[in-house]
């Protein structure tokens, strides 16, 4: 499995690019402001073919770099539906669109619990709303990693004190959370990775 990590905008946050080894077809997760550039340098390098950008939720910062590389590469964009809206219109969850965003149409919707498939590799869509009414974390069981937006940091989870955010439901996606297995690795939205583990200890 291939796991690239671009920090990007003001808020630092970490966009990814993911792709299986045998069969080099890959995944974009979360550009954000300014990460195109080096995003394509790394799908250069691991001669990659983009099957899609796949959003773990809306919110500015992880959308800002979407409709550029959608006009320039084509690439479908896939997103929670509750959180569809504010892809395509950003602001309108009532966070300011501080970067001026261009708003897009998503090609697909995720949902919870469906299988996708990225080369020979499976992961799961698991629905996480707390900080977003549409937050998505993406697992790859065979793989143990869990990319997990802006619900779970290392130490901490996601804000729930937007528009769009409940502590109620942030409690409940961390306690499913929770259930994974120690040893799966959790790839962020923002700062270093961790793992379910190291984070049972006060989830």
């Amino acid at each position: 499995m291939i796991i690239e990590k671009v920090v990007a905008g003001p808020l630092e946050t970490n966009a990814y690019l993911l792709g299986c080894e045998q069969t080099k077809k890959g995944i974009v997760i979360d550009p954000g402001k300014g990460s195109t550039e080096r995003l394509l340098l790394l799908i250069k390098k691991h001669d990659l073919v983009i099957e899609g950008i796949y959003l773990t939720h809306s919110h500015f910062d992880h959308i800002a770099d979407v409709a550029r590389l959608k006009k320039e590469k084509g690439w479908p964009v896939y997103i929670h539906k509750e959180d569809a809206g504010n892809l395509k219109d950003p602001g309108s969850d009532g966070i300011p669109n501080m970067f001026g965003l261009e708003g897009v149409m998503p090609d697909g919707y995720l949902e919870d619990g469906e299988e996708r498939n990225l080369g020979n590799m499976q992961f799961l869509v698991i629905h996480t709303p707390g900080h977003s009414f549409g937050g998505v974390c993406f697992y790859f069981v065979k793989e143990k990693a869990l990319i997990s937006g802006d619900t779970l940091f290392r130490g901490t989870y996601g804000r729930t004190d937007l528009p769009t955010s409940s502590p109620e439901k942030m409690k409940a996606s961390l306690e499913i959370i929770r259930c994974l297995p120690d040893d799966v690795n959790v790839y962020p939205g923002h700062g270093g990775p961790t793992t379910i583990g190291r984070e049972k200890k006060w989830l």
